[in-house]
């Protein structure tokens, strides 16, 4: 009795005392479940006073450590004894603390009361007229998941089942059911969190069950979801598409790609609150493990729906944050397709491989459409497809005029998407202007590999920018010439030199570098009013140091716009600083 009391508010006490001297069993069996410290539940409350707050977390620790102190909140959420959110979060977490470090030292019963509990809680959600606050759902899904992690080989081999059996298209409950599916994808499957060796054979049979047992029957509610809620609940039906998402990676790819599954998807697609959802799905789909063979007609397949669909007329389509998600798909797609050529090439399937390879350059239109896009999430999408696409070109033993078409325009694409916009704050850079870097870094890479698929043309096509640019650089715009003297110093990494010797041994290299280093050192360009262009004028100087070395004439003019208001006095601390570093690199060139 004294154990009890000390939990307890003193308004309870006299009650307690009653119960006890009357009925010592009832005390315990009866009225123990019923009454929860509500001092202490009031600290639960963001903005209870400190003293209630401790007094929750040390009536928390109470609950966790009792033998059956956590049935109390077990009840309260059978029997809905309590309005508040955080009393009911409160409930489940004791609850979730028994089933993840407790479960096995439960009895048999205890174990049955907890699936008892999640059951009646379950059930009466189908009744609320309004659900319950999304942070409770999610909670509840993770006590369901943790739950059926525990038991599903052993005690609750009819999860699932009766789950739907009770939750059938409510969709109070098919929303909890989605979530307890995403949580359970969380425990089991999810490949970022890690597992003692242990757990991952218990997942690995886990999922090996429920493919024998119950996937169908998981699949055909997703469809059922789906095709009842696509029109009237938005998102119940994203949340259902990325379950579908989720868990294709590793269930049969039969049971989703099919006529009617894809079909299904593809209207979605159409629908304007379900088609970044549809977008994803999509690609997890074609993501998937397969064999090459399979896989690209998988992939023609969809491209084909989509295509007849108008899907590939992007320059219609306003909505960037969908054309974004649109942009991952189609990465996907080729980025499989360019898989499935490797592979068939490995194997020495020339007929198929021949197929695949005219599969991957049908996609190059829509690629090159999605990479110069303005938007650069849209274009930063694509890029991985691009980079692929490249190393095939890089493999092949010459390529076709229409191949080098293609690298002439992810060339020019390239050198367009690395100029900076009229938005950037070069004084006070933030979180898109280190977006936008990222993206340059992109950008670079793909550079670098147009680079080792044809160094003739790259070389070429920056001289020819380049001069145009510094031809006029009083009239152009800062972004132009910045960008013109930026592909000039990427060049130096693109077609690398022995020891930085970018002045010797290939003539035609030699003669081009060096004619446009003479160009940047004399057309007046250091003059340009924009501390972007100051930047690169002298990290271009410093990386190409040695053309100093073959023609020294330069150094004077050089050394003074290190030393005047281009440099070292610039108005900026910020190019004061950085010249100031490149200026001992250039310093110690010359000696």
């Amino acid at each position: 009795y004294r154990k009890v009391s000390e939990q307890l508010p003193p308004t309870y006490h006299d009650y307690y005392s009653y119960c006890f001297y009357s009925n010592p069993r009832m005390a315990c069996e009866s009225a123990l479940p019923a009454i929860m410290d509500e001092q202490a539940l009031m600290g639960l409350n963001p903005n209870a006073d400190a003293c209630y707050r401790q007094r929750a977390l040390v009536y928390f620790e109470q609950l966790k450590e009792s033998l059956d102190g956590w049935e109390v909140c077990a009840e309260a959420l059978a029997k809905g004894f309590y309005s508040d959110d955080h009393v009911k979060f409160f409930c489940f977490q004791v609850l979730e603390h028994q089933i993840k470090f407790r479960h096995e030292s439960l009895t048999a019963a205890q174990q049955q009361l907890i699936r008892e509990t999640l059951m009646k809680w379950l059930q009466a959600q189908l009744m609320n007229v309004h659900p319950e606050k999304p942070f409770i759902r999610n909670k509840a899904a993770q006590v369901l998941a943790l739950t059926f992690v525990m038991e599903f080989l052993t005690l609750w081999p009819k999860f699932f089942f009766d789950i739907l059996n009770l939750v059938g298209l409510n969709s109070n409950g098919v929303d909890i059911y989605l979530r307890t599916l995403m949580a359970i994808d969380a425990e089991v499957v999810d490949r970022d969190i890690l597992h003692s060796s242990e757990e991952t054979r218990r997942n690995i049979l886990i999922k090996d069950t429920m493919r024998e047992q119950c996937i169908p029957a998981l699949v055909e509610s997703w469809f059922q979801i789906l095709q009842t809620y696509q029109h009237t609940h938005s998102e119940l039906t994203c949340q259902c598409l990325e379950v579908v998402g989720a868990y294709v990676s590793w269930i049969d790819l039969n049971l989703i790609a099919n006529d009617r599954f894809v079909n299904l998807l593809l209207s979605h697609m159409s629908i304007e609150e379900l088609r970044e959802e549809a977008c994803d799905c999509l690609f997890e789909i074609i993501n998937k493990g397969m064999e090459p063979v399979d896989k690209t007609k998988l992939v023609e397949t969809l491209c084909q729906v989509l295509q007849s669909a108008g899907f590939f007329n992007i320059e219609q389509e306003e909505d960037v944050d969908f054309l974004a998600k649109f942009s991952r798909l189609v990465n996907g797609m080729g980025q499989s397709l360019v898989l499935s050529w490797t592979k068939l090439s490995k194997m020495a399937d020339v007929k198929v491989s021949a197929e695949t390879l005219r599969a991957v350059e049908g996609k190059i239109p829509l690629m090159l459409q999605l990479l110069i896009h303005e938007d650069d999430d849209i274009s930063a999408n694509i890029v991985g497809f691009c980079y692929d696409y490249l190393l095939v070109l890089k493999q092949l033993p010459a390529l076709s005029e229409q191949q080098k078409t293609n690298v002439e325009a992810i060339m020019l694409a390239v050198m367009n998407k690395l100029k900076y916009d009229d938005e950037y704050n070069f004084e006070n850079e933030g979180e898109d202007e280190a977006m936008f870097v990222e993206y340059r870094k992109q950008l670079k890479m793909l550079l670098d590999r147009l680079a080792q698929v044809s160094p003739e043309l790259l070389l070429e096509a920056v001289h020819r920018v380049f001069n145009a640019t510094m031809q006029n650089w009083q009239t152009v715009q800062f972004m132009e010439v910045e960008v013109a003297i930026r592909l000039l110093y990427m060049l130096g990494e693109a077609l690398p030199a022995s020891h930085g010797a970018h002045f010797s041994g290939d003539t035609t290299k030699t003669s081009t570098l060096q004619s446009m280093m003479r160009t940047l050192v004399s057309c007046g360009v250091s003059e340009y009013q924009h501390s972007s262009v100051t930047l690169e004028f002298f990290e271009t100087v410093v990386r190409y140091d040695t053309f100093f070395l073959v023609e020294p004439q330069h150094i004077p003019s050089v050394l003074m716009a290190f030393l005047d208001h281009r440099g070292l006095r610039h108005s900026s601390p910020k190019v004061r600083s950085r010249v100031a570093y490149l200026f001992s690199r250039f310093i110690k060139t010359l000696q």
